[in-house]
């Protein structure tokens, strides 16, 4: 004979403390929850309206130098410590966390071109207007002390840029051509030309560190490997580049900012076309930088706005700008992944944070709980219409507003006229070019 007994365990069912939240049986048969969905789908909805509540991107402003800030350069092992030169010629040394300036010096006559941390973070370079290449201590000077650098260099032309090796005492600068320079010796150990007459910017790649890019005046990028005597190839496009910068996650990956209002990310092994090009500028890019995680960068332009773009998006994500901010020179992400500086025309740097709503400072359990959840709502609920709308708006100053409307126009009028002329001419004998082709002239080998 069976016996059917009911076993009922209090581990299940009762509390251990008084303190303790009580446990409620749940059956998560969907049959039973019908109206999950659309519960899941207000949730979602509100969570994307308070997210635009809480967008406050801007966290401090670190003013303090008497010129447009041209150049900044981020620590390679403090977090809290950033470096900014100026059209001035002085370098400022910033504490990040306490948002002031902790060391100020003048390091050249006329512009500070470019500066760049020491992998070890005990020096730093920089180069500037009066020809020179210095490299300072990261340590402010003694009680009585000069602010002398360990070591100058004079050189023969302009420094227009500088780069530091990942892992090795070697450095490069560009001007007139690209220098690769040893740490120990006054005179570069190569230089590389390519019928060029001046470069704008240059940059060691973070992953195969032996390889370098650079940016020329003849609207090209020349790609370099320091072990070889001759560069490697080239891209030459339409308008010029200003800078770029190389993906710190995918070796064979970077992002050109150019004249033309656009970034263009390329793989160095194909560049015949540009594996994504980035709008959304109203004027010319002038820097770039990525996020540490290689998903993101973020740009500076002309038009007065900072911009976040995923890698492989075609449109920004985020556009920051401010009344008092003037062009935007120079941008930096920081190395932890949660802020992003900027250096301005009007002297200031300013500190906004890398995502717009996110709550600074200790997060209890619950409340990281809690974002998590409405971050993966968001995530699941986001190509439906009015989430995505309301995710998708973004108040802009009314100049770029109804620049990027005319822009707009422009290039619907542009294709109206393609598509028309196909329309009228032998088929065939007006090829349809694609948005990534349009922009490349050659590849030089």
């Amino acid at each position: 004979m069976k016996v059917k007994v009911i076993a009922r365990n209090p581990d299940d069912y009762v509390r251990e403390t008084k303190l303790d939240i009580q446990r409620v049986p749940r059956n998560y048969d969907p049959s039973l929850h019908p109206f999950e969905v659309s519960r899941e789908y207000t949730r979602a909805l509100n969570a994307t309206k308070l997210e635009r509540v809480f967008a406050k991107p801007f966290v401090a402003s670190l003013d303090g130098h008497r010129d447009g800030v041209n150049c900044m350069a981020k620590h390679a092992k403090s977090l809290s410590t950033l470096l900014s030169g100026s059209c001035d010629g002085e370098v400022k040394v910033w504490n990040l966390s306490k948002h002031e300036c902790v060391r100020t010096f003048q390091a050249h006559e006329g512009f500070v071109r470019g500066m760049v941390v020491r992998y070890c973070g005990a020096s730093f370079f920089t180069v500037g207007d009066d020809k020179t290449i210095k490299q300072w201590k990261m340590e402010s000077p003694g009680y009585g002390e000069e602010e002398e650098p360990i070591n100058t260099i004079l050189g023969k032309t302009v420094y227009t840029g500088l780069d530091h090796h990942q892992n090795d005492p070697v450095f490069a600068t560009c001007g007139q051509q690209v220098d690769i320079w040893d740490e120990q010796r006054s005179s570069p150990i190569r230089s590389f030309t390519w019928g060029v007459d001046s470069f704008s910017s240059v940059h060691f790649n973070p992953v195969e560190t032996e390889l370098l890019a650079s940016c020329a005046s003849d609207r090209s990028i020349v790609l370099y490997d320091m072990r070889e005597s001759t560069p490697l190839k080239k891209v030459i496009m339409t308008m010029r580049s200003n800078t770029l910068s190389w993906n710190p996650m995918e070796a064979y990956y970077f992002t050109c900012a150019n004249e033309d209002y656009n970034l263009y990310t390329y793989d160095m092994r194909y560049l015949a076309k540009p594996i994504m090009v980035h709008m959304d500028h109203v004027s010319a890019v002038l820097d770039v930088d990525y996020a540490p995680t290689g998903k993101e960068f973020v740009s500076a332009s002309f038009d007065k706005t900072i911009r976040i773009f995923a890698k492989d998006g075609g449109h920004s994500r985020e556009v920051y700008h401010t009344k008092r901010m003037q062009h935007v020179i120079c941008i930096k992400w920081s190395a932890d992944n949660k802020y992003i500086l900027s250096g301005s025309d009007e002297m200031n740097i300013r500190l906004w944070k890398a995502n717009a709503a996110e709550k600074l400072g200790v997060l209890a359990p619950r409340e990281r709980e809690a974002a998590n959840y409405s971050q993966k709502l968001k995530e699941k609920f986001q190509h439906h219409p009015q989430i995505r709308r309301i995710a998708r708006h973004r108040h802009l100053p009314k100049t770029i507003y109804h620049q990027t409307k005319e822009l707009r126009i422009m290039k619907e009028a542009r294709r109206r006229k393609e598509r028309n002329v196909r329309k009228h001419s032998k088929p065939g004998s007006v090829p349809v070019v694609s948005e990534k082709e349009k922009h490349v002239v050659t590849v030089v080998k």
